[in-house]
């Protein structure tokens, strides 16, 4: 089978497979977070810890939550990463201190940014009880954070919007478990290695030798893309063959991926009592995660058939089309995982990935981050659409005035913010600019993207910047740090202020939100800020680059 004919192939499999979930899966996280019964186990961890899970919290105290337990875990890692020479399981594996702290952000934050070679910066026991539950936790906090902004939408002057704790729990016990216990069979099955044996030596080809590694692989690589992290065991990520060895690996990764991200309008809809609602925003993710596809599939094809045939970077087994489908999707969401190198696609293939993460990971984007960046869209396209024509903006009954808009504002600023602001930064310090491999406008790329890459949340990496050194290692981690938790912040405002008001009935002159015209709304309203915020930027880069 050609490789274009096993690329259709492989899309249009994927596409059936998710489209087979997305009612399931999406009525089951909704059932999940509307239960009013608790499993045994997690009756014995609210008694454990203290917790009432029939409390219910307002938007301030459930971001303290939040915060409270994101600092507790930046802590415990740093400290696992740093003093991991005094643990079993060491291999030598060491982090310098600027690292540590990095990787402690990057993890709990959702990014997965790895300025350290996997294998070789991280033990098995860091591996394990470090980076693969952050994997889950830091998922479920992404996950709570939405279904918090969904119940404010639908509450009757309550003001209450969940119990944090009581959401990550079931979000992590009854979702992202279950789902990544499946994945983690099926790709040990497809031949992902798991096992803790001693590094191997084999001689090279070359005459010299070389240290094989191996770990507990199947089990992160399978939460690594379900939570939308994308931290890998090994250096290479998703290109290596213990963590990607074929084609049918390489299609689970990329389900995995997608498939909580994309079910979570579902879920919108459900909860909301309306699920037209929910397709309305999985018509807006669709929408911009396909034209997007096409994009860098056709560019990296087109690139590929010239005669220099560009496939640096890419794996041989994959093909073009895998290569492409798995850069799309991990920066369309906030995963971050690599199964080829940005670096070597084309200008307007790697511009496309670039542009994934400037929209704000929206289409579908991460767990749980991706909806509420959706529903914050959503909210703009109200306000912009009832200020054209002279109606109040409602979304679900609910007014969105000054206040709402103020922190959806807050919201869309944050991280355009952050990413221009750092790459500006990083281009005035020398130590940041030698780190940049390129030249020209190929360079200003790499720069653009890491820092759209941790302030995103994302963590995958261009490739070619030298990132391991304190000024990059601190700089890109403020930018996980603040993209991560003000966005966070301004959503349970938003769930709060939200959850104050009644809910209105829907009369003549409400705008529809439930139309495929609102939906390509949103599509215009995303596109007309991104572009705005990032075209310059982008000029002086990856277009500039496709031009000459």
């Amino acid at each position: 089978m050609s490789d274009d004919a096993a690329g259709v192939l492989t899309i249009a499999v994927l596409v059936a497979v998710l489209a087979a979930v997305h009612v399931p899966l999406g009525d089951y996280m909704a059932r999940v977070f509307t239960s009013d019964k608790d499993l045994t186990v997690e009756r014995i961890l609210y008694r454990l810890s203290g917790v009432e899970p029939r409390s219910q919290q307002r938007w301030a105290p459930y971001a303290v939550s939040v915060l409270a337990f994101t600092g507790v875990s930046i802590v415990a890692l740093w400290a696992l990463c740093t003093w991991q020479g005094r643990l079993p399981l060491d291999r030598g594996a060491t982090m310098d201190w600027h690292t540590a702290i990095n990787t402690a952000i990057s993890f709990t934050t959702n990014t997965n940014w790895q300025s350290y070679a996997g294998e070789s910066g991280a033990s098995a026991v860091v591996q394990a009880l470090g980076l693969a539950v952050q994997n889950f936790v830091s998922a479920a906090v992404g996950l709570a954070v939405a279904i918090a902004l969904v119940r404010g939408l639908v509450a009757h002057r309550t003001g209450v919007i969940g119990n944090f704790w009581v959401d990550l729990t079931r979000a992590t016990i009854r979702i992202l478990l279950p789902i990544a216990l499946i994945g983690a069979v099926v790709l040990l099955a497809s031949g992902v290695i798991q096992d803790l044996a001693a590094p191997q030596v084999i001689d090279t080809l070359a005459g010299g030798h070389q240290t094989i590694e191996s770990g507990l692989v199947a089990s992160q690589e399978a939460i690594k893309e379900l939570g939308t992290n994308g931290g890998g065991y090994f250096n290479a990520n998703s290109a290596h063959p213990f963590e990607n060895p074929n084609g049918f690996s390489n299609l689970v990764e990329i389900f995995l991926i997608l498939v909580i991200p994309f079910s979570l309008p579902r879920t919108y809809g459900q909860l909301v009592g309306d699920k037209r609602q929910g397709y309305a925003v999985l018509g807006f993710m669709a929408f911009l995660w396909t034209a997007m596809l096409v994009v860098i599939t056709w560019a990296e094809h087109a690139a590929t058939s010239s005669p220099t045939g560009a496939m640096e970077g890419k794996e041989v087994r994959l093909g073009v089309w895998a290569s492409a489908l798995f850069a799309n999707s991990t920066t369309a969401t906030s995963t971050g995982a690599v199964d080829s190198w940005h670096e070597s696609f084309s200008p307007i293939g790697g511009g496309g990935a670039l542009s994934n993460m400037l929209l704000g990971e929206i289409t579908p984007g991460g767990v749980g981050s991706g909806l509420y960046g959706a529903l914050v869209v959503a909210i703009l396209a109200v306000f912009i659409a009832g200020l054209m024509v002279g109606r109040t903006p409602e979304i679900l009954g609910k007014q969105v005035g000054r206040k709402e808009i103020t922190y959806a504002a807050l919201y869309s600023i944050t991280t355009p913010a952050l990413v221009l602001l750092g790459t500006g930064a990083a281009l005035l310090v020398s130590s940041a600019k030698g780190a940049i491999l390129a030249t020209g406008p190929h360079g200003l790329t790499e720069i653009l993207y890491a820092y759209a890459s941790a302030s995103n949340n994302n963590g995958s990496a261009f490739g070619g910047l030298s990132a391991d050194q304190p000024y990059l290692n601190l700089t890109l981690a403020a930018c996980m740090l603040l993209g991560r938790f003000l966005p966070i912040l301004a959503v349970l405002a938003l769930a709060g202020s939200f959850a104050t008001q009644h809910r209105r009935p829907a009369t003549d002159g409400t705008m529809p939100t439930h139309t495929p015209l609102f939906a390509g709304l949103m599509v215009g309203v995303a596109l007309l800020v991104t572009g705005l915020t990032f075209l310059p930027a982008l000029a002086l880069g990856p277009l500039a680059e496709a031009l000459t």
